[in-house]
């Protein structure tokens, strides 16, 4: 009887692919959100806050109903203006409060509007492609 051949696959190793964003030292990358707080480059922050390239600051907002141009005053003050907004509405997408895209369009800031999973997913790429950017983050459970 003739026998038959076993083919013997090599297997190919293909090493560990790392898909961490490449993000210079002292960048606020957002590693973490949920139960009321987020991690950010290694600090933990209760409630809502606003991220920023190189810093984290508390944001007193709570609900969509708080987003207003003046609790955003810190991203639209002169000399440290994002050229891009983004903000983190809660767990769900809602609409955007009426004349929030307008007051932010007139002070040269674009803004991007979603729930705070995406937006804090986004505010990571745009940090690691060095864009000016900004984020506003509800506080999610």
């Amino acid at each position: 009887p003739a026998r038959r051949r076993r083919r013997h696959r090599r297997r190919r190793t293909i090493p560990g692919l790392d898909i961490t964003p490449l993000v210079p030292a002292g960048r606020q990358l957002i590693q973490s959100y949920g139960g009321g707080r987020f991690r950010i480059a290694g600090q933990v922050h209760q409630g809502s806050v606003l991220v920023f390239p190189e810093r984290t600051l508390p944001w007193p907002v709570t609900g969509i109903d708080g987003i207003t141009l003046d609790s955003l005053a810190d991203v639209t003050a002169s000399g440290q203006a994002a050229d891009i907004l983004i903000i983190g509405c809660g767990p769900a997408f809602l609409p955007v409060p009426k004349g929030l895209r307008e007051g932010l369009k007139a002070a040269a800031v674009a803004l991007e509007w979603m729930d705070t999973g995406a937006a804090s997913r986004t505010f990571n790429v745009l940090l690691a492609e060095d864009r000016s950017c900004a984020a506003a983050l509800i506080a999610v459970e």
